[in-house]
């Protein structure tokens, strides 16, 4: 029997996996984890977030690999974060006694410890007693990598051809197989500890005794709390608005800056469906939301982080694809080939499971006005920008003009081919017009008849070719008469007034065809077909871009219910997954960086726009 037959199905539960929502996220900013609301950690790539997993019993409850701790008896559970923190906490409620777990990591600032990686579970008896059963097991690799377990010195070894764990426990711990298992009970007062190391090189195992687990828990209280407190915002929704200031600072990378969109890859965005993609990765697209988020309240240093990896990380490059990718590794690397898992049967027999991501090679001509606005936005609220990085705008200006109306696969990296989306032309108008207030404000050199030239064709393009006047709307694409929740961002982006007739039908037709109760779809793909096969939720971006637009164009009262509905989606620690299912489920990779930037920017805005 090979190591991955082995396992124990999760929860006894050899059907499915427990739901996307039913998470919490825990992390060292070099990766992260999932953990369930039964205590098990079924989610965990060591050392980085794009590193193969040794849990992932999220996507395949019998061969992923698990990290159980769980009560032997029944138990009802509760979840939630200590306040202002990441980390996490799992309340079991049991007719003996109450219990509860909490999972964190370690940020080491010294530098002979950053590369430990150590995730750390803490287990209290509050009230009465209760008997505990962890079983840790690690499948190396995605579960394709064999390993063997032995003990030295106190402790139990993971060894596989290319990576060890190490693991620590108060408590007795046993050799089962593959595994290691401890039973155990705990009386009111009472505590243990467990501490998963990921060893080598200069790294060595080493125990984790309460004492020490303690002051990891207190130094980790106090470093979450600390960068909280660096946060402006005083508004309306401020906990919301926090927590999703949290997750997105758990997302980042700190080695580069680098924030990736999510932290897992090929949760479903449909049930059963193909539609699984690798999310690990730094989309050049969410680089002006995330500047924006970050400057506006207030985290300086995060945003100068992820500038310095925009401009010093990515190499630009000359070819048909132009010099910019869509998306790059948290290193900067380029090189992202997919790959399909088959030996992995999804999230709920959601397959193919992937990794890496085929998109990578898509032109996506939006991304170019993203990275120039979140350089705009630096400029006007962070630093001003340095020569280099002029001299980077303007040759990626130039390339746009000369490129703006090529047909591109656009924001949704549908797989159906090219087309001329408004959403691309929307976004290389954006590029040149920011490009142009950066020269005008800093008096830098600028070809601006050239620019000018450029930028103002765009606009009389989107406004005689992707208006419809027999709908009454801008549209997807030229020529066609299907609506896209994407051009939400054309006020946003500053493109059109949010009071323009025009606009006000737009969105009115969009409210009719494109909203469910607040929640927005990106499209319909039985009109717009995309290259997939199935449906999919409701896009949680696009909910948040819908109350922003209502927010300024003066439908105060709608966007804040809207606002508020949406808030009601959020999982039960305020985490959002990419999409929303047809039932309220979440759905897709989770949680998604986009949509707490997007959570951030409406909250921000509608907040300002109530007084």
């Amino acid at each position: 029997m090979t190591v991955a037959e082995n396992i124990r199905p999760h929860r006894g539960d050899t059907s499915g996996c427990v739901p996307i929502a039913e998470h919490g996220l825990i992390g060292d900013l070099r990766t992260a984890a999932l953990v369930d609301t039964g205590g098990t950690i079924d989610w965990y790539c060591p050392a980085r977030f794009d590193a193969p997993s040794v849990f992932a019993s999220i996507l395949d409850t019998d061969r992923g690999g698990a990290f159980r701790l769980t009560p032997e008896v029944p138990a009802r559970t509760k979840q939630f974060y200590f306040p202002d923190t990441n980390i996490l906490i799992t309340r079991f409620f049991a007719d003996d006694g109450v219990a509860e777990v909490q999972d964190f990591m370690p940020i080491v600032d010294d530098s002979r410890e950053a590369d430990r990686h150590r995730l750390i579970r803490r287990v209290l008896c509050v009230r009465g007693s209760l008997p505990f059963t962890a079983r840790v097991a690690p499948r190396f690799d995605y579960a394709r990598q064999s390993h063997t377990v032995h003990t030295a010195e106190g402790l139990t070894v993971f060894a596989s051809p290319e990576l060890s764990l190490a693991l620590t426990s108060s408590v007795t711990t046993e050799i089962d197989g593959p595994d290691a298992v401890s039973s155990f009970k705990l009386v009111e007062g009472e505590a243990a500890v467990f501490a998963l190391d990921r060893i080598g090189g200069a790294v060595q195992p080493r125990s984790c005794p309460l004492a020490e687990a303690e002051q990891l828990f207190d130094a980790t209280v106090r470093y979450w709390r600390r960068w909280l407190s660096q946060s402006r915002y005083r508004g309306r929704w401020r906990e919301m608005v926090h927590r999703s200031a949290l997750t997105l600072k758990l997302l980042t990378y700190a080695p580069t800056g680098a924030i990736v969109a999510a932290p897992t890859t090929s949760l479903p965005e449909q049930i059963g469906g193909e539609r699984n993609w690798d999310y690990r990765y730094v989309w050049i697209r969410d680089a002006a939301f995330c500047i924006y988020a970050l400057l506006r309240l207030g985290f300086t240093q995060e945003a100068e982080a992820f500038v310095r990896f925009l401009s010093e990380d990515i190499c630009l490059k000359s070819g048909p694809g132009g010099p910019l990718q869509i998306m790059y590794g948290i290193d900067g690397r380029s090189d992202i080939p997919e790959e399909i898992l088959s030996h992995l049967r999804g999230h709920l027999g959601s397959s193919p499971v992937r990794v890496g991501n085929a998109a990578v090679d898509q032109l996506q001509l939006d991304i170019y006005g993203a990275l120039v606005d979140s350089l705009y936005l630096y400029d006007k609220w962070g630093r001003p920008l340095a020569s280099d990085h002029w001299d980077t705008v303007c040759e990626l200006v130039g390339w746009v003009c000369d490129n703006w109306d090529r047909p591109d696969m656009s924001v949704w990296e549908t797989r159906a081919g090219p087309g001329r989306f408004l959403y691309s032309r929307l976004m290389c108008w954006v590029a040149i017009e920011r490009a142009m207030r950066i020269a005008r404000h800093r008096g830098l050199p600028a070809d601006m008849p050239r620019w000018s030239r450029a930028r103002d064709d765009i606009y009389r393009r989107i406004m005689r070719s992707g208006w419809s006047p027999r709908r009454r709307a801008f549209v997807q694409r030229e020529g066609e008469e299907v609506l896209d929740a994407s051009v939400l961002m054309m006020p946003l982006a500053k493109f059109i007034s949010p009071t323009d007739p025009k606009w006000l039908s737009t969105l009115d037709a969009l409210g009719e065809e494109l909203v469910a109760d607040s929640l927005v779809y990106r499209y319909d793909p039985t009109v717009s077909p995309d290259g997939l096969r199935g449906e999919e939720g409701t896009f949680s971006i696009c909910s948040f871009w819908y109350v922003e637009a209502l927010s300024r164009a003066g439908r105060v009262d709608e966007a804040r219910l809207a606002f508020e509905k949406m808030l009601t989606y959020a999982n039960h620690v305020g985490l959002y997954a990419e999409e929303i299912g047809h039932t309220g489920e979440q759905i897709g990779n989770f949680p998604q960086a986009f949509t707490h930037l997007s959570l951030i920017s409406a909250a921000f805005n509608l907040d300002r726009a109530l007084g």
